[in-house]
């Protein structure tokens, strides 16, 4: 599948870095459903920088998993600071160096089908909305994953 090799030559290049750099990645991840962490997970050597993941699809998850309910949003949408939320708090959990968390609704129905946040915390915090304008559930999976790799690729850089 060729979604899946994009994001196994993303996760190559973020592994590369991160062994180099000696940091860790803590992944959270709601509607790109573990891609991310199968990407970083298929890459030789993820042992010495990837830490953990867990896809926190519900408040149930999220409460049982990271230990607390996520706070009201402050400054941002509630989307973006519940993504944000899931990058720290999964980050802080397993010590990670970074944290990166994503939060939206893959489709075909919903609210707002076809748009997640990516959130990266760590050293640098970053957010990005992504809008892809389709309900295709798994075409928007791959694209979230996607953005939230790349988002951890810049920060990288």
């Amino acid at each position: 599948m060729a979604e899946m090799q994009d994001l196994f030559s993303l996760a190559d290049a973020i592994g590369a870095k991160l062994i180099a750099r000696r940091e860790k990645v803590a992944v959270a991840e709601a509607t790109a459903g573990g891609l991310v962490s199968a990407a970083l997970l298929s890459v030789a050597g993820a042992s010495t920088f990837y830490l953990g993941g867990a896809v926190i699809y519900t408040s149930v998850a999220r409460d049982a998993l990271l230990g607390k309910p996520a706070a009201p949003a402050v400054s941002m949408p509630p989307h973006e600071e519940r993504a944000l939320i899931l990058a720290r708090d999964l980050r802080e959990k397993l010590g990670a160096t970074w944290g990166l968390g994503e939060s939206g609704i893959a489709g075909p129905t919903g609210k707002t089908p076809g748009r997640t946040v990516v959130a990266l915390a760590g050293p640098l915090e970053l957010t990005r909305i992504i809008e892809t304008g389709s309900p295709e559930r798994r075409a928007n999976m791959f694209a979230f994953a996607a953005a939230a790799l790349r988002l951890l690729a810049e920060a990288l850089e």
